[in-house]
């Protein structure tokens, strides 16, 4: 889960596709900020007990009849959460990388 915070109203959204220096994310449609938008970001990753605040720009806007798809690009955040989220991203790979080398090797 994700919050975007625009002009200090809070958004909530589904996060995927997260890596160190972006995200993509999917809000309400009449709800998403136009691209080139400087948005706060509060982003919850599974396991980690604290959120992650970020501050990221709106660079892509895909919309739909109820959701829009929403590219963001970090801006600022703290070292420390930075090292999370790539630490995060890097045993994401890791177990990804493993076990489609297990479904090769079966």
């Amino acid at each position: 889960m994700v919050t975007s915070y625009v002009h200090d109203r809070p958004i909530r959204g589904l996060s995927q596709d997260l890596s160190d220096t972006g995200m993509s994310m999917s809000a309400i449609s009449m709800l998403a900020p136009p691209p080139g938008l400087v948005v706060g970001l509060e982003i919850d990753i599974p396991g980690i007990d604290d959120s992650i605040w970020a501050s990221g720009q709106i660079c892509y806007r895909k919309d739909d009849r109820m959701a829009s798809g929403l590219g963001v690009r970090f801006l600022a955040m703290a070292k420390s959460q930075a090292r999370t989220i790539r630490d995060y991203c890097i045993e994401s790979r890791r177990k990804n990388l493993g076990s489609l080398l297990a479904r090769i090797r079966a």
